[in-house]
């Protein structure tokens, strides 16, 4: 069963994007979109905490010990210029599209401090056997980043609900508006694909 507070946001989220859709031109959009993402800021918010603490927890610590907070902030930045373009149809599509801009600021972030210090070891979401050289650790965890990239829409979006952001598979069946089944099947297939990607790793399946 979907919590009362996140069913009210789903339903508030469905409402504004209906709204937008009717309206034209970036004058009409624009405080749409701000009452959209305000209504949002509270499961966004949780979502950008699930994402970067179990996801890439290395960015919390030292040097640049990244709160959720400040991911949330560069996340609505990023959505106020992405939905002057793209009008998502349905609440899915909504928080696929954040969920997708988080992603793409956390490896931006990674690939920025990797630069800087290449000896440092990038954690996932999914466990990478240790290697000789933290240089060549962060080779191996951008190509799962990459690999996750790669997966069909709908596998990819389970596959960052469940295993990177913590969700029950109660949860995202609410987000993405299927069953459970449909959730479980689709992460099946997500994990297969990812191995056979990653042939030369082993998935940490716990």
């Amino acid at each position: 069963m979907v919590p009362k507070d996140e069913a009210c946001t789903t339903a508030a989220v469905e409402q504004y994007l209906g709204a937008l859709a009717g309206v034209h031109g970036e004058s009409q959009a624009q405080p749409i979109v701000r009452s959209l993402l305000t209504r949002a800021v509270g499961r966004l918010h949780t979502l950008c905490a699930s994402l970067l603490h179990q996801g890439y927890p290395r960015l919390t610590r030292p040097p640049l010990n990244l709160q959720a907070e400040e991911l949330l902030s560069a996340v609505v930045e990023r959505l106020l210029k992405a939905l002057d373009k793209v009008r998502p149809q349905n609440v899915r599509q909504f928080f696929a599209l954040a969920n997708q801009h988080m992603r793409w600021e956390l490896n931006d972030l990674a690939r920025r401090l990797d630069n800087k210090m290449p000896d440092v070891e990038l954690q996932d979401a999914i466990a990478v056997a240790p290697e000789s050289s933290g240089s060549e650790l962060s080779q191996n965890a951008r190509r799962m980043l990459n690999a996750i990239e790669n997966l069909p829409e709908a596998e990819r979006e389970v596959f960052s609900l469940v295993r990177i952001q913590g969700m029950t598979h109660v949860e995202a069946a609410g987000i993405v508006g299927t069953s459970l089944k449909t959730i479980q099947r689709r992460l099946n297939r997500s994990l297969f694909l990812l191995t056979e990607m990653l042939s030369d790793h082993q998935l940490d399946d716990s």
